[in-house]
């Protein structure tokens, strides 16, 4: 592939600083003025019906809001970020795309003004290697996820555990990870241990689960599968595909219920 080539993956961030003769630009300032990039407030969303407002409680969040919650946690300043475009990193099998790792998404895409969200589907052969099963195919989950609206890059050539050398090689700002996540028994330890080190370099956003969805079912294909064999599927199934709350209807997270945000009333 010659270097005039494009790919699928390319994003503002791997242009080189758009020049103007005659005045002084920057790499942030140049990009963000480019018509194409859409602040995180403006990008267009359906309003959600009136059941799932109800309902699901991240539903409501908008924008500024979610913004503002990063920020407390993180403690940053109300202008850190505010121009310059932030990698953001989310991870798993994907096996099952419902409605909580849809809302996860777009919590992670609109964490900033700007944000270029890279999710990263774990490839078949990597799920093998830690006794994780599946229902759909690698390439059909990949899709999956691509067609999300909050999507912007989609990986497979991704580590089961995070490391610091991994957000370097990616240029990754931040992982968004669900709250309770590290402490939920269904989650992989080496992946927890992956966790626990981005944490330990502040590069950790927490998403919050979001409640009282419908139990998962498994999709069938064929004639209905007898109740001991769905069962026995179930509890065979990739632990990173979906945190238990998200399997079980009204479940609540693993680990007591902690107000990171500061939004409890």
């Amino acid at each position: 592939m010659d270097s005039n080539t494009p790919t699928v993956f390319s994003d503002d961030d791997e242009y080189d600083l758009i020049s103007n003769p005659g005045h002084d630009y920057s790499l942030d300032s140049s990009v963000a003025g480019l018509p194409s990039r859409l602040e995180a407030k403006d990008i267009p969303e359906p309003p959600p019906a009136q059941a799932a407002r109800d309902k699901l409680e991240t539903v409501n969040w908008s924008a500024d809001e979610i913004q503002a919650l990063v920020r407390k946690s993180l403690n940053l300043a109300p202008e850190t970020h505010s121009r310059r475009t932030v990698r953001i990193y989310v991870d798993g099998a994907f096996d099952v795309f419902n409605v909580g790792r849809a809302l996860q998404l777009r919590q992670a895409k609109l964490a900033f003004p700007f944000v270029h969200l890279i999710v990263g589907v774990f490839p078949n052969e990597l799920l093998n290697q830690h006794g994780c099963s599946v229902t759909w195919p690698e390439m059909e989950r990949v899709e999956m996820v691509r067609h999300c609206r909050w999507v912007d890059e989609v990986i497979t050539d991704i580590p089961w555990q995070l490391s610091e050398e991994f957000l370097l090689q990616r240029r990754v700002d931040y992982v968004a990870i669900d709250e309770g996540t590290s402490v939920d028994p269904n989650c992989h330890k080496l992946r927890v241990k992956g966790y626990d080190e981005i944490k330990r370099i502040g590069k950790v956003i927490q998403t919050k689960r979001t409640k009282g969805l419908s139990a998962t079912r498994v999709p069938m294909s064929g004639p209905p599968t007898p109740v001991m064999a769905t069962t026995s599927r179930l509890a065979v199934s990739c632990p990173s595909s979906l945190p238990t709350s998200q399997l079980v209807e009204n479940d609540e997270t693993p680990e007591p219920k902690l107000d990171i945000f500061g939004i409890a009333s």
